[in-house]
């Protein structure tokens, strides 16, 4: 018998450290990305998941914020392009931090990327966010913003596990399998 309150424990603890893992062992993404921010309550309050997907729906990064200003929309981008191939394009909605935060990202660059603001195009990324919702929103909340970053990573890890992301040598195995795997790599390293 294993106490909830220690299982909580173990997540916060372990759960960033197999997300860390996981990017070693991903599928590269591509270079056409959906950007768009969701909201997520901790601690009573409303904070921000920003979330990024390519052209074929794979997840590209994901950052929570307790701002929704360009410096926070700007870590978020610095942070995807760090794990992940620069972007040729990136499509959001309509909002001006985001957007302002790509232009200061394009004046330091050789190569600009191109911005796009249409509404419609951007639906992978809305419809991407259901997932995560769906698990968060029975949660009522998390208590603390270290508590709420963990469990969102190990939510976005199963996430990505479950889109097939994850480079594995053996076919056919099931999301346990999987995620037992990434677990036997996390404890190797």
């Amino acid at each position: 018998m294993v106490d909830h309150s220690s299982i909580n424990r173990w997540a916060i603890r372990f759960l960033p450290l197999l997300e860390k893992a996981f990017r070693k062992h991903r599928h590269a993404v591509g270079t056409s990305w959906r950007m768009d921010e969701t909201y997520i309550k901790v601690s009573g309050g409303w904070k921000y998941l920003y979330r990024a997907v390519d052209k074929q729906g794979q997840t590209v990064d994901f950052l929570l914020t307790a701002r929704c200003d360009a410096a926070a929309a700007r870590r978020f981008f610095e942070k995807a392009m760090r794990h992940n191939t620069v972007p040729d394009k990136v499509t959001m909605d309509k909002s001006g931090a985001n957007q302002a935060a790509l232009e200061q990202l394009n004046k330091e660059r050789e190569v600009p990327i191109t911005i796009r603001q249409v509404k419609y195009r951007n639906n992978i990324v809305e419809q991407d966010h259901r997932a995560t919702k769906r698990i968060t929103r029975p949660i009522l909340g998390f208590k603390s913003f270290r508590a709420a970053c963990a469990i969102l990573a190990g939510i976005e890890l199963m996430h990505m596990i479950r889109k097939g992301q994850f480079m594995l040598k053996g076919e056919g195995m099931s999301l346990a399998e999987q995620f037992y795997a990434l677990a036997e790599q996390f404890r190797l390293a």
